[in-house]
């Protein structure tokens, strides 16, 4: 196959494989922001030093820190049709449908991860802050919104935003579950027009230009919070 047969056959997919990233950029995006507000509670109970608070959330992060989101993945999609609560249920419309089973465990799983994350940021805060933040005669609840979680979250941005590209680099197997993302619209192009080698190095250019917008929107928030903490010194 000629070069100008190559760059043809490229443009005719070209709006499948468009829509396939869009599809990952929605999924990704929505479970890494769904999953950072699951994650505060989370985060917060295993930064507690009371071991029957840090129980439930710790037996919830090991569980899905220390299985693969493809296993956890293949349990939401197959795993649950196979009660029948469930298909009775109010939510089986959604529990039936790749795209919802495919958000909600991605959502589940990077939650995990964001908690542990934002737990060790909790416990970097320097306790010289809280100390300070106390003897101003602030309670609890204000010294954890206004000093507490604002510094955790400069101190564990950088994390998170690794795990926004680790989670984008892992939506890579919800195609496994019949969705179109940037893998699923590869996969059935190969399938067709048998470019293995091509439509695999289109697919991981998608994926390196999206990591490199990732990189350089994260180091613009990094930026942005620094200015404004320096503003209010």
């Amino acid at each position: 196959m000629t070069w100008d047969e190559r760059w043809a056959l490229l443009v005719s997919w070209a709006p499948q494989l468009w829509a396939g990233t869009l599809l990952t950029l929605q999924i990704v995006a929505i479970a890494v922001v769904v999953g950072l507000v699951f994650a505060i509670p989370l985060g917060l109970a295993r930064a507690s030093r009371h071991w029957y608070v840090r129980a439930l959330p710790y037996t919830y992060i090991f569980f899905f820190r220390g299985t693969p989101l493809l296993l956890q993945l293949f349990l939401v999609y197959y795993g649950l049709s196979q009660f029948e609560a469930v298909r009775e249920s109010m939510f089986w419309p959604y529990l039936r449908e790749p795209y919802w089973c495919a958000l909600i465990t991605m959502t589940l799983h990077t939650a995990a991860y964001i908690a542990e994350i934002l737990r060790g940021a909790i416990q970097s805060v320097p306790s010289g802050e809280v100390e300070a933040a106390r003897a101003l005669g602030m309670s609890k609840r204000q010294s954890l919104q206004y000093i507490i979680l604002p510094r955790a979250i400069r101190i564990g941005l950088p994390a998170y935003g690794n795990e926004v590209i680790l989670m984008l680099k892992a939506s890579a197997v919800i195609y496994t579950v019949t969705l179109m993302d940037v893998m699923g619209v590869v996969r059935t192009i190969n399938s067709r027009t048998y470019q293995y080698e091509m439509f695999f190095l289109v697919a991981g250019l998608i994926y390196l230009v999206i990591t490199l917008l990732f990189t350089e929107l994260f180091k613009l928030v990094e930026r942005w919070l620094k200015i404004e903490a320096a503003r209010k010194r």
